[in-house]
């Protein structure tokens, strides 16, 4: 395939740079195109994934703040920051010699019930990730962790195998994971039921834009796992359905990401209502001065694990796509035309935006499903099932929409509006290169 390169010098006639080493290639994909209408050309200025809109701060135009777990105020984040464009690129060399993890244990190894051991063998699980090979042995000897980890190295797996493992020595053990979304949650709910077959042993997912009546049902029957974002939890508490009383262990997941997304006040509210003596578990991709004093005032003597090389990974080819005064959805779309984009994931900055680019996709003949917050979330889960299915090539989302999106092969994550911030840059492109896997991110630019 192509590879897009701000290096070359612009090419004439307004098509974008094409690197040194390929040639563009044109043509329709498998099936035909439908017509693109009046999106497709002439002298419509490019489509800019919101038009004038302000950029995506979790709620556009008077519309209160999309908080991905419903209740409470947030605090509106920082103005969008100048990125320096040379931020976006880092290409991979594929003769590079890296460094091989050997790991301390196979999942064999560890002390932990025969039956979880089964269920850890039938997902395919041999060999830890390193994050899940340093943190699971303290986390099963009841240590508080710090896990600094990039997105999509197995985190997930790194508490719940240990935390299953305490909940099946002890049935009367509760466990609370709070979450950034929605998406996310549902993703650890989703691993937990891997986890925990047949090991009678019941969770309960709380968040926003899901039937609160239901999740109430739920905690009625003192489920072993609450996961939840802090929003809902929060609501929860305040109807007095969720009594964290008797939970001992408490997960922090992506806590950067909810500090990002202003629910720093909420977690604060909810760490309150929860026993002094109680074990915490506290996983994020970044640590800051913010995010130290939380571990401050959370955690007792945790021992600190990172596993975090770099701001981004070693496996994601990084890249820009000048549009040189082209259309960018028609550059898009020859872009998507290419076999090796085979599953991509397009993020745009504002919800109204990222809907209009899907629709302009899918009449160009591009299988297409949108995700972010005015969809609801029965909606959001179809969308995402379709695109891990691979029933539709492309995804297009929102940076709060897609946090927690962890779809195997995700061949290229492209950047159709620049992000707010690097932060959201290094999150959106976690979604692809993961698990050792090399992607591609490319990103636009006027």
């Amino acid at each position: 395939m192509p590879q897009y390169s701000s290096s070359r010098p612009p090419s004439r006639g307004g098509r974008p740079s094409f690197s040194r080493n390929g040639t563009r290639s044109g043509g329709s994909r498998a099936g035909g195109s439908r017509s693109g209408g009046s999106h497709s050309g002439g002298s419509r200025p490019p489509f800019r994934g919101g038009g004038s809109r302000p950029p995506f701060r979790g709620g556009g135009g008077s519309r209160p703040p999309f908080r991905g777990g419903g209740g409470g105020q947030r605090t509106r984040g920082p103005r969008a920051q100048h990125i320096d464009a040379s931020r976006f690129i880092n290409k991979v060399t594929v003769t590079e010699e890296v460094a091989v993890f050997v790991p301390e244990h196979n999942f064999a190894d560890f002390l932990i019930v025969e039956n979880l051991k089964k269920n850890i063998g039938h997902k395919g699980y041999v060999t830890p990730t390193p994050i899940q090979d340093r943190a699971i042995p303290h986390i099963l000897k009841g240590e508080d962790v710090v896990g600094i980890a990039d997105t999509g190295t197995g985190k997930t797996a790194a508490f719940l195998i240990p935390l299953i493992d305490a909940a099946l020595r002890d049935h009367k053990m509760r466990t609370i994971i709070m979450v950034p979304t929605r998406e996310l949650a549902v993703q650890i709910e989703d691993e937990f039921r891997g986890f925990s077959r047949n090991l009678h042993l019941h969770s309960v997912t709380c968040v926003g834009g899901m039937n609160i009546g239901r999740q109430i049902d739920g905690l009625r029957r003192h489920p072993h796992f609450v996961i939840g974002t802090p929003g809902r939890l929060k609501d929860l508490i305040e109807r007095k359905a969720l009594n964290l009383a008797h939970f001992s262990k408490v997960v922090l997941d992506e806590a950067d990401r909810m500090l990002d997304m202003g629910f720093i006040h909420d977690m604060r509210w909810i760490m309150s209502h929860l026993p002094a003596d109680r074990h915490t578990l506290f996983f994020s991709a970044t640590i800051s001065s913010d995010i130290e004093r939380i571990i401050a005032d959370f955690l007792k003597n945790p021992v600190r694990i990172s596993v975090k090389t770099s701001d981004t990974a070693r496996t994601v080819d990084q890249d820009v796509v000048r549009v040189q005064g082209r259309n960018k959805v028609d550059v898009l779309h020859e872009m998507l035309a290419q076999p090796d984009f085979s599953r991509v994931i397009i993020f745009g900055r504002t919800k109204h935006g990222v809907e209009k680019l899907t629709k302009m996709l899918e009449d160009k003949g591009i299988k297409a499903e949108s995700i972010h917050g005015n969809k609801t979330q029965n909606n959001r889960q179809r969308s995402l099932n379709l695109f891990k299915n691979g029933r539709v090539q492309v995804l297009v989302a929102t940076d709060v929409a897609a946090r927690g999106i962890d779809v195997a092969d995700v061949s290229h994550v492209i950047n159709f509006d620049i992000p707010t911030t690097y932060e959201d840059y290094v999150h959106r492109i976690g979604r692809t290169g993961r698990a050792g896997r090399r992607g591609k991110a490319l990103t636009f630019l006027d």
